[in-house]
């Protein structure tokens, strides 16, 4: 924006300006690449609205070759299911009973670290967050990724009784999720008798306390259901994009793993992906 060029110009403490410009880049390179993520999206589902390349070409006074060009370059649009811009990825902090010291677990991590290169991949910046030890996490914010349960926060115990559909419970066996809609109830394998390696996990999107907006929401009953959670991101995002975009959503996933290395074998839905705006 010629304005705001012409602000940082005239800053005249050379530190604070190469502050301001360094920062005002950043910014704008995120516009450049939410509007580049923005226009490949327009082209796509015009076409799949029955337009040919040539009609959208000619109606945009584009050459065709141009539109074929920003259909296949640029961010895809199936990265808007995480966020836009910058996402914020969100882990909980756990006590060292060894010391006075907070620490994020291995697997808590490992999960984060593969929805980060997930976003990464969609041109997302990418920052850390962590749950306290009290469980209070700041949900009113733009492009949180929260990757926590019920049991560990009661901010999000409360967003999670937000959801219309799908319903954290607990009982003498443990943590289970249960469809409200048709009563079917889904817990993990460690649970069972015998024990097999499978773990079921919750993934959402959740309306933030301030009702400004929503975030996405990811929990396994254990460490295994939300790596698999994950993991089926990283496989199917586009089809889930396809289903709800941007709306609030919740769905059941199934996580077959290994035991040894507790890395996902195999994901599946267990339930449908509940669309929130149909349920209110």
């Amino acid at each position: 924006m010629p304005g705001e060029l012409e602000r940082i110009a005239q800053i005249k403490d050379p530190f604070e300006l190469l502050r301001a410009a360094t920062q005002r880049l950043a910014e704008a390179q995120q516009e450049v690449t939410e509007l580049a993520r923005l226009r490949r999206r327009l082209i796509q589902d015009l076409h799949a609205q029955g337009m040919s390349y040539a009609q959208i070409a000619q109606a945009a006074g584009l050459s065709r070759g141009r539109i074929h060009q920003i259909r296949h370059t640029g961010p895809a649009p199936e990265g808007a299911f995480l966020g836009s811009g910058e996402v914020i990825v969100v882990t909980p902090l756990r006590p060292d009973p060894a010391s006075d010291r907070t620490y994020v677990a291995l697997d808590d991590l490992t999960t984060g670290k593969r929805l980060e290169e997930l976003a990464r991949t969609f041109d997302l910046s990418v920052s850390y967050d962590h749950v306290t030890l009290d469980g209070e996490i700041d949900l009113n914010r733009p492009g949180m990724l929260v990757i926590c349960g019920p049991r560990m926060s009661p901010a999000m115990r409360d967003a999670y009784g937000k959801d219309p559909v799908i319903a954290w419970d607990r009982d003498e066996r443990g943590w289970l999720l249960r469809d409200t809609r048709t009563g079917a109830e889904y817990r993990s394998g460690q649970e069972e008798e015998p024990q097999r390696p499978y773990d079921v996990g919750y993934l959402g999107r959740l309306p933030r306390p301030d009702g400004k907006g929503h975030f996405l929401a990811i929990a396994g009953i254990h460490p295994e259901g939300s790596l698999g959670v994950v993991h089926l991101l990283t496989t199917d995002i586009g089809s889930l994009w396809g289903q709800v975009g941007a709306d609030r959503f919740s769905v059941v996933i199934g996580t077959e793993y290994d035991p040894d290395t507790h890395e996902p074998l195999r994901t599946e839905l267990l339930t449908p992906v509940y669309r929130h705006d149909e349920d209110s």
